[in-house]
């Protein structure tokens, strides 16, 4: 992990065609993290408007969208970096793609296991490892960009693209082979469960079939294989915008594949259901359509209509994504060490103040931005202090 202290960073000031590329990236990314803190961190798990929750097993929410989202913008920020790295031959490519992957899922694992202690008959007890869930949404980051920035690094883009389907169909014939589609017979369940044991997976899926809870990691081992993909297609929109430039032709050909790439994912949704906890192909499809759709909306406001003054917010997420992310779920595993009445801090702090100042929906997603706010000045505070940490 490395800590800038000063850096060259893009400002919104800036004019230039690079500058103003990266802030668009920025802006997206940020975004991406804002809504990370916005669904993770409700008042209240019992009162979260539908828009905020993930879909129970096929379908797509607005929730759903956030992490494809963020390994699309993880790609894309590898379409700027990779480049850099040719130079110095493969051996320290790779030297430099493996550090940041073992770091990064380094920290993953970290964050599950943290704050190490936990609540038990109203004793502190030692969170064992035997228990303890491997796979998260860090170590998922971790893992697609290790096989996206492998395959961008030796293949050509068209290549690259190609390896993106192979291994989204890949994926769908695998998941035919060797079970079904539903959440208690999926290949993803079955690997992880045999490599790991149910002990070591996450637990808030609900079997309607056997009427409880289940172990099923949605960041499971087979399904971080089209994720790979969504990095790949991220790499691919930011290389496009890399060297067509702003212009108006660049961000209507960028729409346009999103459009296209949108209906593939809609139509394939006909016979692989779109899934986020699988991961299913025609998910990585649907979710890339929207991601460059949106990226070139905001690449049009930003980079060609100069409208950039509802950026900073984002701009501040987006500069030290993983650090305020991670500062997001440490902050709530220090909650649950306080014991406040028959809760811990965060039960309290919903129940006494957002609750009855706005009720339980509106008091609960009252709570979850108060933390957005909370972490976006912790983004001013790292920007004022020229910090930016890079993984």
């Amino acid at each position: 992990m490395e800590t800038i202290v000063s850096v060259n960073t893009p400002d919104v000031k800036l004019s230039t065609t690079k500058s103003i590329r990266f802030l668009s990236l920025d802006v997206f990314r940020g975004m991406t993290i804002a809504g990370m803190i916005l669904v993770n961190t409700p008042g209240s798990w019992e009162y979260v408007y539908a828009p905020l929750r993930h879909a129970s097993w096929n379908g797509c929410t607005p929730t759903d969208l956030v992490f494809p989202f963020f390994l699309f913008a993880v790609g894309n920020a590898l379409s700027f970096s990779i480049s850099k790295y040719q130079s110095l031959g493969s051996g320290r490519v790779m030297q430099k793609i493996f550090t940041r992957t073992f770091l990064i899922f380094a920290i993953g694992i970290f964050l599950n296991w943290f704050p190490f202690v936990r609540w038990e008959e109203g004793e502190l007890v030692f969170k064992h490892f035997d228990t303890l869930r491997i796979f998260g949404v860090l170590q998922r980051i971790a893992l697609a960009f290790m096989g996206g920035a492998l395959i961008v690094h030796f293949f050509k883009p068209i290549q690259a693209f190609g390896a993106a389907i192979f291994l989204l169909i890949l994926y769908w014939i695998i998941l035919l082979t060797f079970g079904d589609l539903t959440l208690e017979g999926n290949a993803v369940l079955k690997l992880d469960r045999w490599l790991l044991g149910e002990e070591h997976l996450y637990r808030g899926y609900f079997s309607s079939v056997l009427n409880q809870n289940i172990a099923f990691d949605p960041e499971g081992l087979l399904s971080t294989v089209p994720s790979v993909a969504s990095v790949i297609f991220g790499y691919l929109a930011g290389k496009y915008i890399k060297e067509k430039g702003n212009s108006y032709e660049m961000v209507s050909h960028l729409f346009v594949a999103g459009l296209v790439c949108t209906f593939i994912g809609l139509c394939w949704d006909m016979f692989f259901p779109i899934n986020k906890p699988i991961w299913s192909s025609s998910y990585v499809f649907y979710t890339t359509g929207l991601a460059m759709s949106i990226l070139a909306f905001i690449i049009f406001l930003v980079d060609l209509k100069r409208i950039q003054r509802w950026t900073r917010p984002f701009v501040l997420f987006g500069k030290n994504p993983l650090l305020i992310y991670a500062l997001s779920g440490i902050i709530v595993r220090i909650y649950g060490l306080i014991l406040i009445d028959d809760t811990n801090a965060y039960g309290a702090l919903y129940r006494y103040v957002f609750q009855p100042l706005a009720g339980d929906f509106v008091g609960s997603l009252l709570f979850a931005v108060a933390h957005v706010l909370l972490f976006l000045a912790v983004g001013w505070f790292l920007e004022r202090k020229k910090i930016y940490v890079r993984v």
